[in-house]
């Protein structure tokens, strides 16, 4: 074991991991990051593919997303991001219809008018009502009495089956008004924005900040324990040994987190909600010599669809990031035990690209340049009534190991920036709340920190505001 005066571990890589590894090293503490996988970002790893490098699972970022831009900023890459107007539409019977005004929802065919008018009135009062007492009220209840029966039937219920399955009866109402708010945020339209060099220039921007405070980052370095030792530090035990650290911060969803815990941690900390589980992901991406809709996001959730969506993400990506092609995701949330997550992927493909072309009759063969597949077993947490009373605590063992993850990151949307407002709790916890902007005023374009030297001082430092 190395020497250290106060150390602290950060298991996991993803972005919770990175936020919460940076901060830490800003507040100079002695880190180490240690992720089971070979590369760094969680959901926002990377493949290669002609050259460049492109997401293996679709991301953006909104307008409203201010403690994730506040840590690009930190990073000094947020003016790399840029942004562009994005529409949405909804399939129905072979097409697709844009939903994106006032004038598109009227317009809606597969709705009957009155019901379109109901749908609308929805939309405005999730806008306007407090989101008080919905984590105690089902979505289906909720939008059933705004939109009515008829309407929920035809029109929100295949879309909550989209993203949880069977699973959708008990998700709270407070899921969804969150979730539309943050779509919506406070712009006049829908608008996205990506990053110049894609989420891998974010990674490898946290990688340069890491590494210039001495951050020890290891890969391939899988968790297979973590218990208290008779000293009170805490023994991490991984595929390269055994370690002890003054502190962890564990990432990990919450099942893996579970199956991780010695007897002598477990019996010191509350018990940790197991029954949330999690929704998983396949994605089927394609680069297209040609341009499959105008729409960022098409909604597919008829049982007829094989996949969820269909996600061009080339209507918000510039040439210079994806080259002279088109990108397009098709995804599907499942469950991890579910016999279709475990599909060949020769037979997904034999199965999604048809259903494909079905939809957009213009594709040809000779259209698709080449076919990726990825999965994630655990993605969205799968709410249930009175989740805010679920929610894992930020410490786990007092003043010892702390916890980060998507489980407590609702009523927030689970995204990047819902994970580093989460970091930012955890790190709070802690005693390191004031090392970055707040979310409070994490929108502000204006946030900028100074950074400590590695390892100087263990206080932590106050953002400086400057003019644009």
């Amino acid at each position: 074991m190395r020497p250290v005066t106060h150390s602290i571990a950060v298991l996991g890589g993803g972005i919770s991991g990175l936020t919460c590894a940076l901060r830490l090293a800003q507040a100079g503490q002695c880190v180490t990051l240690i992720e089971g996988s070979d590369q760094l970002g969680g959901l926002g790893t990377f493949f290669e593919h002609d050259g460049r490098t492109f997401e293996k699972f679709y991301h953006c970022t909104l307008p409203s997303d201010g403690p994730l831009l506040c840590v690009l900023e930190t990073l000094g890459i947020r003016e790399d991001v840029y942004w562009k107007p994005t529409t949405f539409a909804y399939a129905h019977q072979g097409r697709f219809f844009p939903l994106n005004t006032a004038l598109d929802l009227l317009k809606f065919a597969p709705l009957r008018f009155i019901d379109r008018i109901r749908v609308g009135i929805t939309g405005l009062y999730g806008r306007l009502v407090s989101d008080k007492g919905l984590d105690d009220v089902t979505t289906v209840k909720w939008l059933s009495k705004l939109s009515g029966a008829r309407a929920f039937a035809k029109f929100w219920q295949p879309m909550l089956e989209a993203k949880f399955g069977d699973r959708y009866h008990d998700v709270p109402a407070l899921w969804f008004w969150t979730r539309f708010n943050r779509e919506k945020g406070e712009s006049k339209g829908e608008c996205k924005g990506y990053i110049k060099g894609g989420y891998k220039h974010i990674t490898d921007s946290f990688v340069s900040a890491l590494r210039s405070f001495g951050t020890d980052i290891r890969l391939k370095t899988a968790v297979q324990s973590i218990d208290l030792a008779e000293d009170g530090r805490v023994t991490v035990t991984t595929s390269a040994g055994a370690e002890q650290f003054d502190q962890i911060v564990a990432t990990l969803p919450t099942p893996q987190i579970d199956q991780l815990i010695g007897p002598a941690m477990r019996a010191q900390m509350p018990a940790l909600d197991t029954s949330t589980d999690y929704q998983g992901v396949i994605n089927c991406l394609l680069f297209l010599k040609k341009p499959l809709t105008p729409h960022y996001w098409g909604a597919t959730p008829g049982s007829e669809h094989p996949f969820d969506g269909v996600v061009e993400t080339s209507t918000l990506t510039e040439m210079a990031d994806r080259g002279d092609r088109h990108v397009v995701y098709l995804t599907k949330y499942l469950h991890r035990s579910d016999a279709r997550f475990t599909q060949d992927e020769a037979a997904i493909r034999a199965e999604w690209i048809p259903a494909l072309k079905k939809l957009f009759p213009q594709l040809q063969d000779d259209d698709i340049e080449a076919s990726y597949i990825f999965r994630a077993p655990f993605v969205e947490p799968i709410y249930k009534l009175g989740q805010m009373k679920l929610r894992p605590p930020e410490e786990l063992v007092r003043g010892k190991v702390y916890l980060a993850n998507t489980a407590q990151v609702y009523p927030v949307v689970t995204s990047w920036n819902g994970s580093v407002i989460q970091a930012e709790r955890t790190l709070e916890t802690m005693g390191f709340d004031n090392i970055g902007p707040v979310a409070a005023n994490a929108g502000s374009r204006t946030a900028k920190l100074e950074l400590a030297k590695p390892h100087a001082v263990a206080a932590p430092l106050r953002p400086v505001t400057v003019k644009a």
